[in-house]
């Protein structure tokens, strides 16, 4: 499972919340591109969308 590091003041717009752009709930955080997603739903993307390593 993929944990991201957001401590960052970086990712939080204080500016208010807008829609996760995977899940669409309301959310002040942001991803390093800037775009508003919860960092559970992030995380949740990267495992779904990182290639999984074949057993030989």
């Amino acid at each position: 499972m993929a944990l991201l590091d957001w401590r960052s003041a970086d990712h939080f717009d204080s500016s208010g919340d807008k829609p996760c752009v995977l899940c669409t709930k309301p959310t002040p955080l942001r991803s390093d591109n800037g775009k508003p997603v919860h960092k559970v739903c992030a995380e949740e993307w990267i495992d779904c969308h990182t290639p999984k390593e074949e057993n030989a």
